[in-house]
């Protein structure tokens, strides 16, 4: 692809890439062109009808090249193609863009796993729970790290969640924002928290109100 070529597709489509996005283009392992290609996919967004005459024609890039493209963004699992009912119940061809939300999630993880010195809370998290974790669980366990949760601050929430026969990140996040509203930042100090409920004869209830946090907010998302 020229480079005037890519030029006329950022003024005439109006494609817009992400910061983030644009980060990390050499993580994606991608030429140039098939970067490209995939910020217009993008842009139509999460799912879309498979039309390669359609991204020829508007894109001005020969077929035979839209097809090269579509593979190799299909075999490195950027994108996938599918046959699925329309709103008629006629089936066509769909592109699927889930696969390529999936690898930014992991590819950011990656990352601050590095920064956390490859923090393990993500297995002890999985152990509890009994099954893998979302990449959307991923982000939200990242993002107490980033926030400056200890490691052992999260296992104790972990603990008070099962307690209370609670397992999931909704409740867990609450119980960490109470505990930080309170100024516990440490295991110790969720000990101390902890007696001084049993002295004030409040041990049956937990920090958190389980009204606020009875469902499943992934479930919802399924």
């Amino acid at each position: 692809m020229e480079m005037s070529n890519l030029l006329e597709i950022f003024e005439d489509r109006n494609i817009v890439i992400p910061l983030y996005m644009f980060k990390r283009i050499k993580e994606f392992k991608l030429k140039t062109e098939e970067f490209i290609f995939l910020m217009y996919l993008y842009n139509l967004g999460n799912k879309f009808v498979f039309d390669p005459n359609k991204f020829s024609s508007e894109l001005n890039i020969d077929l035979n090249k839209i097809m090269s493209y579509i593979d190799t963004l299909t075999n490195k699992h950027f994108i996938r193609v599918e046959v699925l009912k329309n709103d008629k119940g006629l089936r066509e061809e769909v592109v699927i863009l889930d696969d390529f939300y999936n690898k930014i999630s992991l590819m950011s993880i990656s990352k601050d796993e590095s920064k956390n010195k490859k923090s393990n809370i993500y297995e002890i998290i999985e152990k509890e729970f009994g099954r893998t974790l979302s990449p959307i669980e991923y982000e939200i366990i990242k993002a107490w790290l980033d926030n400056g949760f200890k490691e052992s601050l999260i296992k104790e929430a972990i603990k008070e969640a099962t307690f209370n026969g609670v397992s999931n990140l909704r409740y867990i996040d609450k119980i960490l924002y109470e505990w930080n509203k309170k100024g516990i930042k440490t295991a110790k100090d969720v000990e101390t928290n902890r007696k001084k409920r049993k002295n004030s004869k409040k041990d049956n209830k937990s920090d958190v109100d389980l009204e606020l946090v009875d469902w499943n907010w992934f479930d919802e998302d399924e």
